[in-house]
């Protein structure tokens, strides 16, 4: 390929990305009148059929709502208004609704993409999927530069006022902050989640989180029909190794109760899913801004990571806006501390419920286990206590 062969272009936002995080900021700044070009290595149809996370808070409900992406997770979606913290053999519902006046909405994250690459189809977004050999360069310049070769074959290189890492946890862009420039938080868990989904009626109305001295599960949802549930496992247990009686057998174990029992079905899938946080901080280097689990990552205990990715780009979003449409430069540096303060919040939270609910390994095992009951009886007996996890599962306010 000649430089002849190359298409050069100029946009003023470069998304690498093409996820919920990236669709939604192209969104947002195009209803400010910025132009944005999206890029993404997977084609629309794998990130379509790839399941992931189900659950919204309330300001990412609002956040597809109220900008016009779609309000079919009103239509579609269901409304939870609490939980179930369920341990020492009794229910206890936490009611977000009564607590603070929220909800949570069950609405799998291949709905909200589909939403968002549809609502960019209809306004004329430039989104490209299924590209191949992204590069990025010149992230402390000027003017930043995304390269790619789309699914046509043609070479493109976009020169662009900013640049932004919405390319998920494996980051290409993040490797571009220099080690001495980004400080990097790690916590690996002792305990993974086996996961499995199933061809089954819905167990309960709501998830049902469950502490039993048996490990932890959880009773999700993903449709009428469909079901997702997880139970506490080794991080290097081998899915293949469990048999459907043996799954079904010790999510029974885990979820008793008088009264209760699992709605089974035929296990579509099974799968390990390893406990990780990590933070990147700062989240923006030069021209460059990070944003969603390029950033960060959390355990999956309490629903934070789509919901996370899009308060990050709703600030990236009103940042960027100031600086191109007014001139106000300064705003970017806002980017950071502002995402960074919900960040630390949700890795609170997460870590909270999972070492909360989660049977803990050594020499301490038996004390943890009955000091988790007591933290567990005082939090369901105290209404400071529930408004609190109330609170930080329906989603925080994002203070300005």
């Amino acid at each position: 390929m000649t430089e002849h062969d190359i298409h050069r272009s100029r946009t003023t936002v470069g998304v690498v990305g093409g996820g919920p995080a990236g669709l939604m900021l192209s969104h947002l700044l195009q209803r400010q009148g910025i132009e944005s070009v999206v890029i993404d290595t997977r084609t629309r149809e794998t990130i379509e059929t790839t399941q992931r996370a189900g659950i919204l808070e309330a300001g990412s409900v609002r956040l597809l709502t109220d900008t016009g992406v779609s309000d079919r997770v009103l239509r579609d979606g269901s409304r939870h208004e609490g939980i179930e913290l369920r341990f020492g053999g009794e229910g206890h519902r936490i009611d977000f609704d009564a607590l603070v006046g929220e909800a949570v909405w069950l609405y799998p994250q291949t709905d909200v993409f589909i939403d968002l690459a549809d609502a960019r189809e209809r306004d004329g977004g430039t989104v490209h999927f299924g590209v191949t050999d992204p590069a990025v360069a010149g992230v402390i310049s000027a003017l930043p530069t995304m390269s790619f070769t789309d699914a046509a074959g043609q070479r493109h290189e976009v020169s662009c006022d900013y640049l932004v890492g919405a390319d998920g946890s494996r980051s290409m862009c993040r490797g571009e902050v220099p080690d001495d420039v980004g400080v990097h938080h790690f916590r690996e868990y002792p305990f993974a989640w086996f996961g499995i989904m199933t061809q089954a009626p819905m167990s309960a109305p709501e998830l049902i989180y469950a502490h039993s001295p048996h490990g932890f599960a959880l009773i999700s949802q993903r449709s009428e029909v469909l079901q997702r549930m997880y139970f506490q496992c080794d991080p290097d247990e081998d899915p293949t190794a469990w048999s459907d009686e043996r799954v079904w057998t010790e999510l029974d174990r885990r979820t008793a109760l008088e009264g209760f029992s699992l709605a089974k079905g035929p296990i579509t899938e099974k799968v390990v899913l390893r406990f990780r946080s990590f933070v990147l901080e700062p989240m923006r280097h030069g021209n460059l801004f990070l944003a969603g689990d390029a950033a960060h990552t959390v355990p999956p205990t309490g629903a934070k990571g789509l919901n996370l990715a899009l308060m990050d780009v709703k600030v990236l979003a009103e940042v960027l806006g100031r600086a191109v449409n007014d001139g106000e430069t300064a705003a970017l540096d806002e980017y950071s501390p502002r995402a960074l303060e919900r960040v630390w919040k949700a890795q609170h939270f997460s870590y909270w419920m999972s070492t909360m609910l989660h049977t803990l390994p050594g020499e301490f095992a038996a004390f943890d286990a009955a000091r988790q009951v007591g933290e567990l009886t005082s939090l369901v007996q105290s209404e400071s206590g529930r408004r609190y996890l109330a609170e930080g599962y329906t989603g925080w306010p994002e203070h300005t």
